[in-house]
């Protein structure tokens, strides 16, 4: 078990090293630095509150959606960041490239990344047309925070994980339990 978990950890810094390293330019890193932001919580919870204020009233729904899938994804990043303290690649793999003011808490998995799909999941069920663009935004948050030195890939893909299920779990609470029928 151990060779295999070795074997996973070694890709698992290879894709992260491509992301990273290979991959890092001085031209994007201003890009990547002020897009990662989309996925911290002054951006998600002004979002949710912004679609619960502005969405016109047969689609309040979604605005309570997204506001209680951002909230419902963060209970098992909170748990999981304490089970698993697992170190930011920065602080364990030499020659990582980071940017200014790194994170100093552990890495699994990744908030920002939870935090935007909890988000972009509704309204790209919502709007598939603009679950699109949608979809690039939060992928190029979950790439920012490899770019940025600060997770390695399993911790973007376990927030998006978290990100998509608490959507959905939303989805069928709200559907069940507070407006229902609202689909």
């Amino acid at each position: 078990m151990t060779k295999v978990i070795d074997w996973l950890y070694e890709k698992e810094c290879t894709f992260f090293r491509l992301i990273n390293g290979r991959l890092h330019r001085n031209s994007m890193d201003h890009f990547f630095h002020l897009w990662t932001h989309l996925g911290g919580a002054t951006a998600t919870i002004s979002t949710s509150i912004l679609l619960l204020l502005f969405l016109p009233m047969h689609l309040k729904s979604w605005g309570i959606v997204c506001m209680l899938s951002l909230l419902i994804s963060h209970i098992p990043v909170a748990i999981s960041k304490k089970m698993y303290p697992r170190k930011r690649p920065y602080l364990s793999l030499p020659d990582t490239n980071i940017g200014d003011n790194p994170l100093k808490d552990h890495s699994f998995p990744s908030g920002h990344t939870t935090a935007v799909f909890s988000i972009v999941t509704p309204l790209i069920l919502l709007n598939p047309f603009i679950g699109i663009f949608l979809l690039v935004a939060a992928l190029l948050v979950a790439i920012s925070r490899m770019y940025l030195g600060l997770h390695y890939p399993s911790d973007v893909l376990a927030g998006m994980i978290l990100g998509i299920s608490s959507s959905f779990f939303s989805l069928f609470l709200v559907n069940s339990f507070v407006l229902p029928n609202f689909l």
